[in-house]
């Protein structure tokens, strides 16, 4: 993961091509949808962000904290009882597990956390070697990131905070819809807008403040009051 400011002397210099940035319902019995998951199933999950969605869409679930790698992750279905995970279809699909994924969830469904589903090459500024590295970058991805890294960098965030960002293609340009969540996920702010390409950073921090704007003040405010107490 990326910290939202890089320390001095370093750059990212390229991003490749994005991958699937959805998020993957992983279930212990195949084939369930996060809609035909019964009540009071224990769905596992080690982020914020996604234990903040599934909260607001099924509150009927038992959401349960999840740590480890991905396989340690879908290990953890059998052991701890659970009837489902919720894991990155990107990282997924780059372990050869693809066919674990029972349903992909639409961003419409559960937002993106920021850049997921895209790898990033940093490297020293005015370094030779990463310079030839920009040649491994791809435009539309790159657009992308600086987009979703804009609301990150303007709401100085990290993993603890529930966030979600993601940019797509529009007929302007590019589109972006954010939101910042409580962890119980019964409050929510969104926020999305459009511009051209060239303008992927502006956009990004456009659509933080309308964030804030929308009632994501006051969510980040008691966000860093409680990690502080």
């Amino acid at each position: 993961d990326l910290p939202a400011a890089l320390p001095e002397g370093l750059e990212l210099v390229a991003f490749p091509e994005r991958a699937d940035a959805r998020d993957a319902l992983v279930t212990r019995e195949r084939g369930a949808t996060l809609e035909s998951l019964p009540r009071g199933a224990r769905v596992g999950t080690g982020s914020v962000r996604r234990m903040a969605q599934l909260r607001a869409l099924r509150p009927d679930l038992e959401v349960v904290p999840l740590r480890g790698n991905v396989p340690t992750r879908l290990r953890k279905l059998e052991s701890e009882n659970l009837d489902a995970v919720i894991l990155a279809c990107a990282g997924l699909e780059r372990l050869g597990l693809a066919d674990r994924i029972d349903e992909r969830l639409a961003p419409e469904v559960m937002l993106p956390a920021v850049a997921q589903g895209i790898l990033a090459i940093e490297g020293r500024a005015g370094d030779a070697i990463a310079r030839d590295a920009a040649a491994l970058g791809h435009a539309a991805t790159a657009a992308q990131a600086a987009a979703e890294r804009g609301v990150l960098v303007r709401l100085e965030a990290d993993c603890n905070v529930p966030l979600g960002a993601y940019a797509e293609a529009s007929a302007t340009g590019l589109r972006l819809r954010a939101l910042l969540a409580a962890v119980e996920g019964d409050r929510m702010a969104r926020a999305e807008a459009e511009a051209a390409v060239d303008e992927a950073g502006a956009l990004g921090e456009r659509v933080a403040d309308a964030l804030l704007a929308s009632g994501g003040a006051a969510l980040l405010a008691e966000l860093r009051a409680g990690a502080s107490t």
